[in-house]
């Protein structure tokens, strides 16, 4: 991947660490969202940034593939309804990984009898960027996966589980298709990145962690980095083990100074609360997502973890004391439940 940095930027390699990347000790496809179509064309990397300022979440991805075929693409769920989708900056995402750690050098089956009969999900905006084909869907669970079909992907056999587990919350997905004929055109090669960015204003930003597990086996290991940045320190809610938070601490002021050099991303702010996160989860563990509180006013939403209430917990930085409100509401929640079946149970047993 051709980078180009100021002087004063530490050259990355074109395959160094990603801000999100799914690994697998099975030679699979080794990526969450992703579709496919004839051929062994897969996507080897995705890098992403959840940025929210000033009520506006900016989401910035790069999209890496290898291997020979006609297409292949990726669906990721989205907060809300874009904005704007445009190419994202050159090297924002490779200067992310370098503040956390310098670099170092270094088919699907078919499952159409699973999705319901229902209507495609409704296209709200399409553009092209480089080789891929973007298009913003609005629809549930089953809408999403019938325009896939429809569209001459091949779903993996967990798809349409995974899908509705976000289109019960958001009913808002992302598609970015690969065209490798029109990449030949561009004179782009295997590796080569095509970084996005979404403008997408939204009251509760969250992160989809859970989609990165799709079409994987249950014992196949997701590692991904995490990159948050946002106005004021984050309240951070998930709901299962492997998610840890490493740094959370103000951003350094070289770090925005480089983020805001780089193509589009003049609206980062003087300041900002920087926090990376690491997952590393057997796939089978991932089944939930990261829900983000960006300022103090604010708690996360406990629905946007995707687990009940119970099984949410708060990511903090080692050594720090863990709050009781999370808790505390799974308890309220649990008592709310235990005395409505109750007054059920009391209801029909009384005689009439």
């Amino acid at each position: 991947m051709p980078i180009t940095l100021r002087p004063h930027h530490l050259a990355v390699a074109a395959l160094a660490a990603a801000t999100v990347v799914v690994t697998s000790a099975l030679p699979a496809g080794a990526c969450g969202g992703l579709v496919g179509e004839n051929g062994s064309i897969q996507l080897t990397k995705t890098s992403t940034l959840a940025a929210y300022h000033d009520g506006v979440e900016r989401y910035v991805t790069s999209f890496e593939f290898t291997g020979t075929g006609e297409s292949v693409g990726s669906i990721i769920p989205l907060p809300d309804i874009p904005t704007d989708v445009v190419r994202g900056g050159d090297w924002t995402l490779q200067r992310l990984a370098q503040e956390v750690a310098p670099p170092l050098l270094e088919s699907f089956n078919a499952t159409g009898a699973a999705l319901a009969d229902g209507g495609s999900a409704e296209v709200i905006l399409e553009t092209e960027i480089d080789a891929l084909d973007i298009t913003v869907l609005k629809g549930g669970g089953d809408e999403v996966g019938t325009w896939a079909r429809d569209n001459g992907f091949l779903l993996t056999p967990d798809a349409p589980e995974v899908l509705d587990f976000y289109g019960h919350r958001s009913q808002i997905f992302m598609a970015a298709r690969f065209d490798a004929a029109r990449a030949a055109a561009l004179g782009q090669t295997a590796g080569d990145g095509t970084p996005i960015m979404l403008t997408i204003p939204t009251d509760a930003p969250w992160v989809p962690l859970r989609i990165l597990s799709l079409g994987l086996e249950g014992e196949e290991v997701v590692e991904a980095d995490v990159f948050l940045l946002t106005d004021e320190e984050p309240d951070l809610l998930a709901g299962g083990p492997g998610l840890s938070l490493d740094r959370s601490e103000p951003a350094d002021s070289l770090l925005l100074d480089d983020l805001r050099s780089d193509v589009g991303m003049e609206w980062v702010p003087q300041d900002m609360w920087f926090s990376y996160l690491q997952v590393e989860a057997d796939a089978a563990d991932l089944d939930y997502d990261l829900a983000i509180s960006p300022d103090e006013s604010t708690l996360p939403t406990l629905a946007d973890t995707g687990v009940p209430a119970p099984e949410v917990r708060p990511i903090n930085a080692p050594g720090t004391a863990i709050p009781v409100w999370p808790v505390a509401a799974g308890a309220v929640v649990a008592v709310v439940l235990a005395a409505a079946l109750l007054r059920r149970d009391h209801s029909s047993a009384v005689p009439a």
